[in-house]
């Protein structure tokens, strides 16, 4: 192709909700009124520049696509191979193509994603953890494994990032090894945009978010177009193929193509890749946008499958039997020497009690053992996890309230389980441009200590604290005054029936005014399932603590149904709390 047929960039910068500034560009369509849009992602070391030749090779003259160029990659200023945090790169991408439907007018339903190998993986764990609702993903050599040829090497980098704290990895790969097209292996080798180096959080943290989004792939359901390589010196096959294999959708599609090395879409037969990408797309837009139907999901659905062998009694003859009971034994005996441990075996390590316990964060205990304990207990992965979910409720209630001010109308807030209500008097603060503030609870032990709190905080005037169901439909359409900002966080994880909080949901939509907002918590995933299942008590009259997870996409389909449309949603960096704002449409 001569390059006055090349398709031209306009080049242009999208900035972060953290105000990051990352370079992109943006091919726009060179005739027709566009439908449809694609959004492609670079490989790890790369940048949008070298995604050129897709461009300019998949021939929709009539279909705008964008790339970016990820955190410290490309012309995106910035440490070399840095990101903050694999969490942080996903939240990107998904403002990312938000941003890219808003400045192309096209829909999220008709935006398909193409990714390859690190990207390929940020946009499989922004399917599995957002639950985006595109028309497609098509993922090209994900690099859910990377082929480190060092034997022990991630065990030792491991030790090394804690004792050395942040350093970086130069890569092994040469352009030889990346794709049989000369001129592609010239251009990689001489480019000087490549970027060499890769900062260890990211590479260690590329391995875990892998394997959980390889594990729990059956949370994607969108239509998924997958590529593999088949002389693939960079990444392992396996992991792509069980991938695959779990993935929770009718509409997929699995092609090894050998002889190619791992820059599938750069090869030098890389038009078989495009033939198959477009017969993909085609069909794709042949037909209306597929939705997975969740309305069975706490009957028939793999992690209601999950919760049903939570629930099962472990064989006698199982070596996991006899840990759980020796675990449970030590916190009922030693365990109590921690204060955290104390209050959940007295209230349920559920409760509110025990939440505004963790989010306090500050170890306890009887002599420095139970100091010592208490630290551990607190530095649990589920405990770090609901001190972020904290902080991003907080950041999303303010971001709420300043969005109702800015389309003048009144900010009256509900929560519907507040526990001892810290974090929304922590998002509030001095509360001066709030109309009114309704706490309410099950539990009177927690609405006592809220009423302890509100008062301390000199809110008497303009907040109020009662007891009440947060699943009574009736009670909640009846609130008064009528709340425009409706908050609901840590409640329906516990639950693991749908039609309560379906109906809890309901009643908010019945109080809510159109435009009005939802801020509401999910737990699309949790590393210590089973451990909590059989190690620890609910503060349901203490029966152990089971749990069903509810996918993001079963979560986000209830709030809809309610009347609600997600408008934005923050993360943990390990996938375990989400937290979204929804605005009430009808």
């Amino acid at each position: 192709m001569s390059l006055s047929e090349l398709r031209k960039a306009n080049e242009g910068i999208f900035k972060t909700s953290d105000d990051t500034e990352l370079f992109y560009r943006c091919w726009p369509q060179q005739q027709g009124t566009p439908d449809k849009a694609i959004v492609l992602f670079h490989r790890g070391h790369e940048h949008s520049g070298r995604l050129q030749h897709i461009v300019d090779e998949l021939g929709m003259p009539d279909v705008p696509m964008y790339a970016w160029d990820a955190r410290g990659h490309g012309k995106t200023a910035g440490p070399r191979g840095y990101s903050p945090s694999i969490g942080t790169s996903v939240q990107d991408m998904d403002e990312f193509v938000r941003y890219v439907s808003q400045d192309s007018g096209i829909a999220l339903e008709n935006i398909v994603v193409i990714a390859q190998s690190v990207g390929a993986v940020l946009a499989a764990t922004w399917a599995h953890d957002y639950a985006p609702k595109i028309r497609g993903l098509i993922l090209a050599s994900p690099a859910f494994k990377v082929k480190l040829y060092v034997p022990f090497a991630r065990a030792g980098l491991g030790v090394m990032h804690k004792f050395r704290g942040l350093f970086y990895i130069n890569s092994y790969v040469k352009g030889k090894y990346l794709t049989h097209d000369p001129e592609r292996v010239a251009s990689f080798n001489q480019d000087p945009l490549i970027t060499r180096a890769i900062a260890v959080n990211i590479l260690r943290e590329l391995y875990t978010t892998s394997e959980r989004i390889v594990a729990d792939a059956a949370a994607i359901t969108l239509p998924v177009q997958l590529l593999i390589s088949g002389d693939d010196y960079v990444v392992h096959h396996q992991p792509q193929h069980d991938f695959y294999q779990r993935l929770n959708t009718n509409l997929k599609e699995k092609h090894i193509l050998g002889g190619f090395y791992h820059d599938t879409l750069g090869e030098k037969d890389r038009h078989l890749a495009f033939e198959k990408i477009k017969a993909f797309m085609d069909k794709l837009f042949s037909i209306p946008p597929v939705r997975h139907d969740y309305s069975d999901e706490d009957r028939w659905s793999y992690t209601a499958d999950e919760y049903r062998d939570l629930q099962a009694p472990l064989p006698h003859y199982s070596i996991k039997r006899y840990y759980y009971k020796g675990l449970t034994s030590g916190m009922a005996t030693l365990g109590k020497a921690s204060k955290g441990v104390e209050i959940g075996f007295e209230t349920g390590f559920d409760s509110g009690s025990t939440l505004d316990y963790v989010y306090r964060n500050h170890p306890q205990g009887k002599g420095p053992i139970g100091r010592f304990i208490d630290k551990q207990y607190l530095n649990s992965i589920g405990w770090r996890g609901i001190r972020q979910r904290k902080v991003n409720i907080e950041k999303l209630i303010r971001q709420a309230i300043e969005e109702l001010k800015s389309r003048n109308m009144p900010v009256s807030i509900v929560d519907i389980a507040a526990g001892h209500g810290r974090y929304v008097l922590d998002a509030i603060g001095d509360a001066q441009d709030i109309d009114s503030i309704l706490l309410r609870d099950y539990s009177e032990l927690n609405v006592e200590q809220g009423q302890k709190m509100i008062a301390e905080r000199h809110l008497t005037d303009k907040a109020n604290f009662v007891v009440g169901n947060a699943f009574d439909r009736q009670s909640l359409a009846e609130l008064d005054p009528k709340p425009t900002l409706g908050i609901v966080s840590g409640l329906y994880e516990l639950f693991p029936e749908n039609e309560n909080v379906q109906a809890s949901l309901m009643g908010l939509s019945d109080a809510i005014p159109v435009g009005g907002l939802l801020v509401y918590t999910g737990q699309p995933w949790h590393p210590q399932l089973e451990m909590i299942a059989r190690s620890l008590t609910s503060h349901q009259s203490g029966k152990p603590w089971v749990m069903r997870r509810r996918t993001q996409g079963e979560m986000d389909s209830m709030v809809e149904r309610a009347g609600f449309v997600k408008q934005v949603q923050l993360i943990d960096d390990w996938g375990i709390f989400s937290v979204s704002i929804a605005r009430r449409v009808k």
